[in-house]
């Protein structure tokens, strides 16, 4: 895909993350107290020590460069945790609860130009965010090589919002309860997901949500080195929202190739009449030869198609 100059470019961090200095170790990234609370001066070795300065009240948590076998579980309060440097504080596979590196079910979190890489555990779960209560705001992270990037719980009353961030080699079918995913959102308030990338699954799908209210505008689907993924887009129980100004690119091994985009396939929990999808790109990786649909909608709900620009074999819709 990188080969085709045509191909629409995003601003994301991957490019800037390549030229890390990532030498020290985690011992000497530690020596610096490099957990700060902002608003205090407070310093930590540890990042759970700072999350829990903070508590149930609200503070910044600003993290110096260098790669951190850290986790942290957020309890309570609106946490925001910063990189000094966007792209040069690295997560390296240290897991809280099983779950993942940031686990969070406080009032709110933020979470600005992390690097989160190798999270993996038992259950074949392991997410850079694990998001099970509370608000929740990204951008220009990086999650790449794990089990899942961002999977989230259910809080009908709280907002997902990703943007300007990359999610590489995630997802898997290993593990014996089902697929995980780049991103997997439970039964949230609202979902979006902008001026983002997705690139080189490992299985499962790029984007799956159950929230009730999407929005999933200017992103990068990459799917040319992906293997064995299946859908780009996931509303299992429907949706309304919109899917605007994506550029998908289906790559030649899947697990399953017969939709870019899947509407209510496990059942019309909620009304997608409200669905708009329009303005995309859509086309196959160079030298993929076959038919498939962009949008496939199970269930009677009648999904707002627009304009949008598909490749030779690919069909608009369908109803299954």
């Amino acid at each position: 895909m990188r080969a085709m100059q045509s191909f629409k470019r995003l601003p994301i961090v991957a490019t800037a993350l390549a030229v890390l200095a990532l030498s020290s170790s985690m011992a000497e990234a530690q020596q610096g107290a490099p957990f700060v609370v902002v608003e205090t001066g407070q310093q930590f070795a540890r990042l759970q020590d700072a999350v829990n300065a903070i508590g149930d009240g609200a503070g910044t948590v600003r993290i110096a460069p260098g790669r951190y076998g850290d986790c942290s579980v957020q309890g309570a309060g609106d946490i925001a945790y910063v990189a000094a440097t966007p792209g040069q504080a690295v997560f390296d596979g240290g897991t809280c609860e099983g779950k993942g590196t940031l686990v969070l079910r406080g009032r709110s979190a933020r979470v600005e130009g992390l690097v989160f890489t190798n999270i993996k555990v038992p259950d074949f779960n392991g997410a850079g965010i694990r998001l099970e209560h509370g608000n929740l705001a990204v951008s220009q992270s990086w999650f790449r090589d794990s089990q899942q990037g961002v999977l989230a719980g259910e809080d009908t009353s709280a907002t997902i919002t990703i943007d300007k961030s990359t999610f590489t080699r995630l997802g898997t079918c290993e593990g014996p309860g089902g697929c995980a995913h780049s991103i997997y959102i439970g039964n949230y308030g609202a979902l979006t997901v902008t001026r983002s990338r997705f690139e080189a699954g490992r299985g499962g799908h790029y984007v799956k949500s159950r929230a009730a209210q999407v929005g999933v505008i200017n992103n990068s689907f990459d799917d040319t080195a992906g293997r064995a993924t299946n859908y780009m887009i996931d509303l299992p129980g429907g949706a309304s929202g919109q899917i605007t100004d994506n550029w998908f690119v289906q790559g030649q091994n899947k697990e399953n190739y017969s939709a870019f985009i899947a509407v209510a396939a496990e059942g019309a929990q909620r009304s997608s009449a409200g669905l708009s999808v329009a303005s995309n790109d859509a086309r196959f990786a160079p030298g993929v030869s076959r038919e498939s649909t962009f949008v496939g909608v199970w269930g009677g709900d009648t999904v707002q198609i627009g304009t949008n620009k598909l490749a030779a074999g690919l069909k608009r819709s369908d109803r299954r």
